[in-house]
């Protein structure tokens, strides 16, 4: 897969050159010390950008010194969050969230109160505190050119690759972030359980280099890199699936059915297209 392939050396020699060439963005206060604004907090660190992370608690007194917030605060939280800090507008002049899901209206107290907001949401799953954004992916979207601005440009200081997402769609690019993500470890851990019903021991370690593999051709190739007794037509072992899985694991038959009929869509689509590239 190219990411894995990548040379962290030559990105952090490459994000370094960026921070030089650019001016230098406001001093921003990330509110919120959780896996995302620690991640975020050490980040803007290491890439010599001014900033502060901290507590909801603190988050006024914080904010006062600052000319950018960014709360890092659950999706349900960020208005309030944007309403508590509100009388440090001014000087604040930009409120933005990471919210994936969430639009700008979240951010109404702050923009009712005369800031610009913004958002920025990395794409990337976010397991701790120390992750690392290199080459990450970043939604961004903001109320005006220049919140706009500072969201790219935070997310290129940062190493990211910002790229823009309409209110209208945030739900929709959440989704697909979900299903490829979350959706993605609950699947591979209903696998795990069920191979682990069979007696073998270690089932993750044994799935993992297939689901790597997977993972990397599904990069290179997209749909082609679909395998299995149903891209071949075997409905025969599509069967005997199904009858192992009601014996050993009722549980899993409705999502292995649901899982099938979307790969019988996509094999029929990969063959349309290339009947029709001949």
């Amino acid at each position: 897969m190219r990411e894995l392939e990548r040379d962290p050396t030559t990105d952090s020699a490459l994000a370094e050159a960026q921070s030089a060439a650019t001016p230098a963005l406001p001093r921003t206060a990330i509110v919120g010390a959780g896996r995302v604004g620690g991640s975020l907090a050490g980040a803007a660190r290491r890439a010599g950008l001014s900033a502060t992370i901290a507590g909801r608690e603190d988050a006024l007194e914080s904010c006062r010194d600052a000319r950018a917030a960014l709360l890092c605060v659950p999706d349900g939280a960020i208005t309030e969050a944007a309403a508590a800090i509100t009388a440090a507008i001014p000087p604040l002049e930009l409120v933005g969230h990471t919210s994936g899901a969430t639009g700008l209206d979240a951010l109404g107290p702050a923009l009712d109160a005369g800031a610009s907001v913004f958002s920025v949401h990395p794409l990337q799953t976010i397991p701790d505190a120390d992750a690392d954004f290199t080459a990450c992916p970043c939604a961004i979207a903001g109320s005006d050119a220049n919140a706009l601005r500072f969201a790219r440009e935070f997310a290129q200081r940062l190493g990211m690759r910002p790229f823009e997402i309409d209110d209208e769609h945030r739900a929709a690019y959440h989704a697909a972030a979900s299903i490829a993500s979350n959706f993605l470890v609950a699947l591979q851990e209903s696998a795990a359980e069920l191979l682990g019903a069979t007696g073998a021991e270690d089932a993750r370690e044994l799935l993992s280099p297939l689901v790597l593999r997977t993972a990397a051709n599904w990069s290179e190739r997209g749909a082609d890199a679909l395998t299995g007794p149903i891209a071949r037509g075997d409905e025969e072992t599509v069967e005997r699936h199904l009858e192992a899985l009601r014996e050993r694991a009722p549980e899993l038959v409705g999502l292995y059915e649901a899982l099938a009929d979307r790969t019988r869509e996509i094999a029929a689509r990969r063959a349309a297209d290339r009947e029709r590239a001949r």
